[in-house]
């Protein structure tokens, strides 16, 4: 699989909250980073990742991720990206994405480093959303400093 394939077929897989078909994408050692929290706060390995990305996108009434430009370099990639984010209360937050990938020869991706804007998330989401967030489960956490 080419890293373009890769990078586009795990965004096809999170927009639909495919979690199982996530996981397909990714390296049994692949660090996950949401780059305005920082490395402290990464998931390591498919399992973690995806309970770390559940935390944000599965309480959410709608979710979407709305494909941009991939620009790829040999085994790294930059995918500019936006997603919608709609919660049950009514809330609708359009976010704004870079995502860094780094794929394996295998066609797995084994770093991805996510970069947006949290206080334009955090005024737009639901005011109980960064207490929701707080109180989610946080068995995923892994200190990825010095490692990305």
């Amino acid at each position: 699989m080419s890293v373009d394939e890769a990078v586009r077929g795990l965004w096809r897989a999170l927009s639909s909250r495919d979690w199982d078909g996530v996981k397909t994408f990714l390296s049994t050692d692949c660090i996950y980073v949401d780059m305005p929290v920082g490395p402290t706060l990464a998931a390591r390995g498919p399992d973690d990742i995806v309970k770390r990305l559940k935390v944000g996108l599965e309480p959410l009434a709608g979710y979407e991720n709305h494909d941009g430009v991939l620009v790829s370099n040999g085994a790294d990639a930059m995918y500019e990206h936006s997603e919608t984010w709609r919660w049950a209360s009514g809330e609708t937050a359009v976010l704004q994405f870079v995502s860094v990938h780094r794929v394996d020869d295998d066609g797995k991706v084994s770093l991805w480093k996510d970069y947006w804007d949290m206080g334009g998330m955090t005024a737009q989401a639901p005011p109980t959303w960064l207490e929701d967030l707080a109180a989610a489960d946080t068995s995923w956490i892994f200190d990825a400093t010095g490692l990305i």
